[in-house]
C-alpha cells in the first residue's frame, strides 16, 4: 500500500469517526423528526412519580399536573396521546452532562443558569406559590381565608421567600425555624399552628413527614416563586418546538387550567381569599 493511499484511508476512516461520534451528542437525536426514537416522544419523570404531579406513579395516564402538561406539550407539538413514550430517570442524572436516551424530562425542575450549562430548559410551565401546611388536628386545618389565617400562629424557615409572603399577604410576623425539619417538629409538638412553604414543598411535608399532614390552602400567585421547565438534552433540536408550545399553552390559558384543576381542586387546595 502507497503512502498516498495509507494518508486517504486514514482521512475517510477519521471522517467516518467523526461522524459517528457527532450523531452520538447529546444535543442530536436517532429520529428524522429530532427525536430519540423517530415518530415519537419519549418524556422521562421520575421513579416514583409522586401526586400531585403524577397520579398513581401512571404518568401515561395523563393525570396529574405534569403529566397533563406533558401531554398537552406534546399535542401542540404534532404528537398524538399514543406516539407518547414515558421512561424514568433519577433527578440528578437528568440535569447531569452526556448523551440522554429521552427527549424531555419532567419532575420539578427548576430553571437555573447553571443548570443551563450541562442541559437544555424549555420556557417555565409552573412557577411555584407559597401554601401552608398544617395537620387535622390543628386550629388552622379550616382557616382558608387571609382573615382566618393571620389569627393562628404561622412558622417558616430562615433564608426562605416565605417570610415575606406571610408578612405581605397576612400582615402579620412568623416564627423563624432553623429549617423545614425544625419547623416541622415545631408543628407536631403544636408550638405552631402552621407552616408556610413553597407548594412543591407543602406536598411533600404533608405526605413524608407529618401524620394527617395536610396542604389546606395555597397564597395567591404572585410571580417571584421557582420556575419549572422540561429538561432537553444540550442543544437538543427540539428545544424551540417546546419552548414554542408551552408559551401557546400559557397565552391560551391551558396552563392556568391545569394548575387549577391538578394544584388546586384536585387536591382540595383553596387559594387564600
Amino acid at each position: 500500500m502507497t503512502r498516498h493511499l495509507r494518508l486517504s484511508l486514514a482521512v475517510a476512516t477519521a471522517a467516518v469517526a467523526a461522524i459517528a461520534l457527532s450523531s452520538c451528542s447529546a444535543g442530536s437525536s436517532g429520529g428524522a423528526d429530532g427525536t430519540v426514537t423517530d415518530g415519537k416522544l419519549t418524556i422521562a419523570t421520575g421513579q416514583p412519580a409522586y401526586s400531585p404531579w403524577v397520579e398513581d406513579d401512571k404518568p401515561q395516564s395523563g393525570k396529574g399536573f405534569e403529566s397533563a402538561v406533558a401531554y398537552a406539550v406534546a399535542k401542540e407539538m404534532g404528537y398524538a396521546k399514543s406516539d407518547v413514550m414515558w421512561k424514568r430517570s433519577t433527578f440528578d442524572s437528568a440535569v447531569a452532562p452526556g448523551p440522554k436516551d429521552w427527549d424531555l424530562n419532567v419532575q420539578q425542575f427548576s430553571i437555573s443558569s447553571q443548570r443551563k450549562k450541562a442541559v437544555d430548559m424549555s420556557s417555565p410551565y409552573y412557577t411555584t406559590t407559597q401554601a401552608v401546611v398544617t395537620t387535622k388536628k390543628s386550629k388552622a386545618v379550616d382557616d382558608t381565608t387571609i382573615a382566618a389565617l393571620k389569627q393562628d400562629t404561622i412558622g417558616v424557615a430562615a433564608g426562605s421567600t416565605s417570610i415575606t409572603s406571610v408578612k405581605d399577604t397576612l400582615g402579620v410576623t412568623p416564627q423563624v425555624f432553623n429549617s423545614n425539619d425544625d419547623a416541622v417538629l415545631a408543628l407536631k409538638s403544636g408550638q405552631i399552628d402552621a407552616i408556610v412553604t413553597d407548594l412543591p414543598t407543602a406536598f411533600y411535608m404533608s405526605a413524608a413527614q407529618l401524620d394527617e399532614g395536610t396542604v389546606s390552602a395555597q397564597f395567591p400567585a404572585d410571580g417571584t416563586g421557582d420556575q419549572f421547565g422540561f429538561v432537553l438534552p444540550k442543544d437538543s433540536g427540539l428545544t424551540k418546538k417546546v419552548d414554542s408550545a408551552v408559551e401557546k399553552l400559557d397565552d391560551d390559558g391551558t396552563l392556568q387550567d391545569l394548575q387549577t384543576k391538578w394544584l388546586s381542586s384536585e387536591t382540595n387546595t383553596p387559594v387564600l381569599k
